[in-house]
């Protein structure tokens, strides 16, 4: 058996950018989900809540350039929203998701908005989702009144379904369409060097500072 793995022999990956993302909003609107539908392509109908943070990796192809995007999924509870702030550090977009069928994590959208307003860096790219639209007989929010908030507060919006995949590749792609288009407009910090590699994006595994702790899993 070809243990070459096992001795550090592997091979380095290549990207253009390197970008991160933060999953946000309430408990059990189906953040680990959509990572997951993402990630995996899989949907765990008895999911746990998330503990903690955790975050994936994926590389998509953006306007020909190769990105690498790592997403962290943060809990939505309030007992762990101190730890979770934490983690807005060096993100460079965040998708603030919603339950279409639950009418409380939608109006605490503002909530989450501001809290990035006050953690986050001011110029973080944000992308509203409602979740869930395979329940759409059970929605209490209607797709005009996601639209109409997310012109109000001037992010883009999508609505999408974890459980059937619905849009969730849209919706990264849209985001990191967002953010490379944003980054491209301003001026080069290290002339030549195209990865961006905001601060606090890389994990550092000798770090003192808070960790991820839980199993993945914030509803459907």
């Amino acid at each position: 058996m070809d243990r070459g793995s096992d001795f550090g022999l592997h091979q380095v990956e290549s990207y253009d950018y390197l970008f991160k993302i933060v999953l946000i909003g309430d408990s059990a609107v189906g953040k680990s989900n959509i990572l997951s539908r993402f990630i995996r392509n899989e949907f765990n109908l008895d999911s746990k809540t998330t503990i903690g943070v955790e975050f994936s990796n994926r590389t998509l192809t953006i306007d020909e350039k190769s990105i690498k995007t790592q997403i962290w999924d943060t809990a939505g509870q309030e007992r762990y929203r101190a730890i979770t702030s934490a983690y807005y550090r060096g993100a460079v977009g965040a998708l603030l998701v919603y339950d279409i069928t639950r009418k409380q994590t939608f109006e605490n959208c503002e909530r989450w908005l501001n809290e990035m307003a006050d953690h986050a860096p001011h110029d973080i790219v944000v992308l509203l989702v409602g979740n869930k639209t395979d329940l759409r007989h059970l929605r209490v929010v209607s797709t005009d009144e996601g639209r109409r908030f997310a012109e109000r507060r001037h992010i883009n919006f999508i609505e999408t379904s974890a459980r059937d995949g619905s849009h969730v590749d849209e919706a990264f792609r849209l985001i990191l369409t967002d953010i490379k288009r944003q980054i491209d407009r301003q001026p080069a910090e290290d002339e030549g060097n195209e990865v961006y590699k905001p601060s606090g994006t890389d994990v550092d595994l000798d770090d003192d500072g808070p960790t991820p702790d839980g199993d993945s899993g914030c509803g459907c």
